[in-house]
């Protein structure tokens, strides 16, 4: 006869307690999911767009920006920590010292080998019910960016590049060619901020 395995779940309380090591994970649901140690080539590209990203936000005075290991609770059995997540200004009491208290403004997830079915599937299921404006999935793997972004009725539609530039929605003004996420050396953020409109 077959048994079934039990799963523990948790609280998002429990979750913030259970994840003080320094590593990063994801409260999806009430189970805990672990991730392991970054590829370097994973770390490079999250670096360089949280970079790219930051100079961005910080010359229009429009948020923060935060890279991985920051939690934002999304109710008490989900927990994402996004590889980089934006906050807007107007969102900044949502900022706590150990947690942020709602949803990002927008997420971006780079995709691992063993993060495929999150990224894909559960974490943008629960961005969109969370109201995450802009979801992006950027997978190394298979050199492929997918720019989510809610319409009115807070259900996701893809971005379509426009002259080979993918323009988001949350942050007017700013653009990304997706071949630069693939390039062994990728533009300089002061090359990329020259090409973009103040």
């Amino acid at each position: 006869m077959a048994t079934a395995t039990h799963v523990p779940t948790f609280s998002f309380d429990d979750f913030c307690y259970l994840s003080r090591e320094g590593r990063k994970a994801d409260l999806i649901n009430g189970v805990v999911y672990l991730a392991p140690p970054e590829r370097l080539d994973e770390n490079r590209l999250c670096l360089w767009l949280a970079e790219l990203l930051g100079a961005f936000i910080r010359r229009k005075g429009l948020g923060n920006v935060f890279v991985s290991q920051v939690v934002f609770r999304l109710d008490d059995r989900n927990g994402l920590e996004p590889d980089i997540a934006y906050v807007r200004e107007e969102h900044r009491h949502q900022i706590h010292r150990k947690y942020i208290d709602g949803p990002p403004d927008l997420a971006v997830e780079i995709v691992s080998p063993e993060s495929v079915e999150r990224d894909y599937e559960q974490k943008r299921r629960l961005y969109e019910k969370a109201g995450v404006a802009e979801y992006w999935i950027v997978d190394e793997y298979l050199k492929k960016l997918i720019m989510l972004h809610l319409d009115r009725k807070g259900i996701y539609h893809a971005t379509r590049p426009q002259e080979g530039a993918y323009q988001s929605h949350v942050l007017p003004g700013f653009w990304l060619k997706s071949e630069w996420l693939w390039e062994e050396t990728r533009p300089t953020t002061e090359k990329v901020m020259s090409q973009l409109h103040f």
